[in-house]
């Protein structure tokens, strides 16, 4: 399906891996030509390369940590006709409210929430001054379900997922949509890393993590989550701001 996206200018958070790779992938192939953000610039180099030897579109990277807010500022600055923000950034550890300490939590929220709220701030106004503009905010079913042993992740994602309903329900005025996608269990590294840690302490081998893989929902693949944000991206989802979107194979409903 052609979403006519072609030469809509997309900022992708965490872009080099994982869902933000993945959402790189389909906007390059509908005709979107790439901002890519993230902490390595050997991984993001990696990920150009790969995406302009396939699809005819720039890629530019950015290697920043928009765990401050300054780096933040500084690129939204640098980038005032962006079409498509996709805040992607983010991976927060489980643990309780004891096991994880004020510190950690504060890391992790730095980055995967007040990274968000941040470059949502700096670009927002870019968008307005142009009548016109999309933010994805991806966050997580975590949000949905909070559990003790997530709770750093879980009371974050809830938090986005508030931001972004707040946001997005006065943002159509503007001529921006703001949306989230909360993505259910992926399988990326991320899932591969948490699985053989599972599998370490259960069978003390950490290269069982596949007898972990859940089967019923399986595991959704980070194509999954980038269809449902090109989608949202898209002219096609023109009437919707304000909102989430859950794509997590059903499990949220059990």
């Amino acid at each position: 399906m052609d979403l006519d996206l072609k030469g809509k200018v997309a900022l992708i958070t965490g872009g080099s891996k994982g869902i933000g790779l993945a959402c790189a992938e389909v906007l390059a192939a509908e005709g979107s030509p790439l901002h890519l953000a993230a902490r390595s610039a050997s991984d993001l180099l990696d990920a150009k390369k790969d995406l302009e030897s396939r699809f005819a579109v720039s890629v530019e990277i950015h290697s920043v940590d928009l765990s401050v807010g300054d780096e933040a500022r500084r690129l939204a600055a640098h980038l005032p006709d962006i079409d498509i923000l996709v805040n992607n950034a983010g991976a927060i550890p489980r643990g309780d409210l004891w096991q994880t300490g004020e510190a950690r939590w504060r890391e992790a929220w730095d980055l995967k929430v007040f990274g968000y709220i941040n470059l949502c701030r700096a670009v927002y106004p870019q968008m307005k001054a142009r009548g016109c503009g999309v933010i994805i905010n991806v966050i997580g079913a975590a949000g949905e379900r909070p559990r003790l042993d997530y709770i750093t992740g879980g009371t974050a994602n809830a938090a986005l997922m508030a931001f972004t309903r707040a946001l997005g329900a006065k943002s159509l005025k503007d001529g921006i949509r703001v949306v989230a996608v909360n993505p259910g269990l992926i399988q990326t590294q991320r899932l591969e890393t948490l699985l053989a840690g599972f599998a370490q302490s259960k069978f003390n081998d950490p290269t069982r993590w596949k007898e972990l893989m859940p089967a019923d929902p399986r595991p959704g693949m980070p194509e999954d989550i980038a269809n449902v944000v090109a989608f949202l991206a898209s002219d096609r989802a023109q009437y919707i701001t304000g909102t989430v979107v859950t794509a997590d194979g059903g499990i949220t409903g059990y």
